[in-house]
C-alpha cells in the first residue's frame, strides 16, 4: 500500500478506523522529509496491514498546530486510536522496522489497563 494524504477532515477517521496508522508530518521544503520519505514509501509496501500516512504541514498548519508538531519530520504512531509514539526525526530504515515491530507486538488490553491506571491516579491527585 502506497501512503495516503490526510488532512483534517480526513485525519480523525483513518486513525479511528484503521488498526494501526503511522503518520509522517513533513513539508516539501525539508531537507531530512526528503531523505525520509523514501524510507517511508519503502515500508508501505511491506506493511500492507497498516495506513502510512502524511500531513503536508505548510498545506495542514491547523492539524499540525493541533498535535503541537514543532520540527520535522514528526513521526506517530497509532493503534487501536491510541497514540503510542510521537518523535521528530527521520528514521533509518532498521529504526523503522523496529518500531514497526513494537506496535504490532504491543499488548493493548495492558495499554488501555495503563492508561485507565494513570487517568485514576491524576483523578485522584485532583481531587
Amino acid at each position: 500500500m502506497a501512503t495516503v494524504a490526510l488532512s483534517k477532515d480526513t485525519f480523525d477517521e483513518t486513525v479511528s478506523s484503521n488498526d494501526v496508522v503511522l503518520v509522517d508530518f513533513w513539508a516539501g521544503w525539508c531537507g531530512p522529509c526528503k531523505m525520509f520519505a523514501p524510507v517511508y514509501e519503502e515500508a508501505s509496501e511491506k506493511h500492507s496491514d497498516i495506513v502510512f500516512a502524511k500531513v503536508d504541514t505548510e498545506a495542514e498548519q491547523e492539524l499540525a498546530a493541533g498535535f503541537r508538531i514543532m520540527s520535522i519530520p514528526t513521526l506517530m504512531a497509532f493503534r487501536d486510536n491510541i497514540l503510542l509514539y510521537s518523535q521528530p526525526g527521520a528514521l533509518p530504515p532498521a529504526a523503522l522496522e523496529e518500531l514497526i515491530g513494537k506496535v504490532k507486538d504491543l499488548d493493548m488490553d495492558d495499554v488501555r489497563r495503563k492508561i485507565d491506571e494513570q487517568v485514576s491516579a491524576e483523578n485522584q491527585t485532583q481531587s
